[in-house]
């Protein structure tokens, strides 16, 4: 690990390219980690589901400090960031797996979590793959335990509603590029010019290619899906008009 690059900058960075995406990113964070709290208590164990950089590892240790999070991702380059960021820190465990392998599980240094967190990221699976998964995680929680999701999840029964918020989010996204946001593909050019991150990005694109092509089901359909993988419960804790927070319940 190279200890002059400045890792909380790539994070800080990692965050503003996300929430230029998502302006209220930070508000599903907050009510995914109440709902932590409400249900598991302020002392989880947690696995971070598809990492990346460690954002919600970041925001999980500042409001619980006796937490421990297990980070797992494919992406060399946001794993590189995330190693840096949280370098020599005993409460977290960085784990590289590919969540499509029937045998990522084997890669997790417990057999047994309080809390499963994602954010943003399982979209790159197609639904099928994703009911898959969904049927691999109650297994890793302890009864009781809580398993989160948010990401986009669009209502298909209101086009009209969709197409004017979706005008509307990017118009406020024009305005903030013409400001100096970084999208996307910036944001990855930028890695691939650094002396650090070059090799690693260059590895992800081979793994990844520009993006990946999954799917966005709506939220009935997570709910129902966790409820099918064998939790208890389920059901949407947080929305906002193009997203959604769902919550299931070992």
């Amino acid at each position: 690990m190279n200890v002059g690059t400045d890792w909380q900058a790539w994070q800080d960075s990692w965050d503003r390219q996300q929430e230029w995406y998502m302006p209220d990113r930070e508000e599903r964070f907050r009510v995914m980690l109440d709902m932590v709290e409400a249900l598991v208590g302020p002392a989880p164990r947690v696995l971070d589901l598809a990492c990346g950089t460690g954002s919600i590892t970041d925001r999980l240790l500042r409001r619980f400090p006796d937490s421990m999070s297990t980070g797992v991702d494919l992406d060399p380059a946001l794993l590189t960031i995330a190693e840096g960021h949280f370098a020599d820190d005993p409460r977290v465990t960085l784990v590289t797996a590919d969540l499509k392998d029937p045998d990522w599980t084997a890669a997790l240094p417990y057999d047994s979590y309080d809390a499963i967190l994602t954010a943003t990221a399982l979209h790159w699976l197609h639904s099928d793959r994703l009911a898959v998964l969904y049927g691999q995680l109650a297994p890793l929680l302890r009864t009781g335990g809580v398993f989160m999701n948010a990401d986009h999840m669009p209502d298909p029964a209101t086009p009209a509603i969709n197409a004017a918020e979706r005008a509307h989010r990017h118009a406020g996204m024009d305005r903030a590029r013409a400001e100096g946001a970084l999208d996307w593909a910036e944001w990855w050019a930028l890695c691939a010019k650094d002396p650090v991150l070059a090799e690693p990005t260059k590895r992800r694109y081979e793994i990844y290619g520009e993006h990946a092509d999954g799917d966005t089901p709506d939220a009935a359909w997570h709910a129902r899906t966790l409820r099918e993988a064998g939790f208890r419960e389920a059901r949407t804790v947080w929305r906002s008009p193009s997203d959604a927070l769902v919550l299931g319940l070992k």
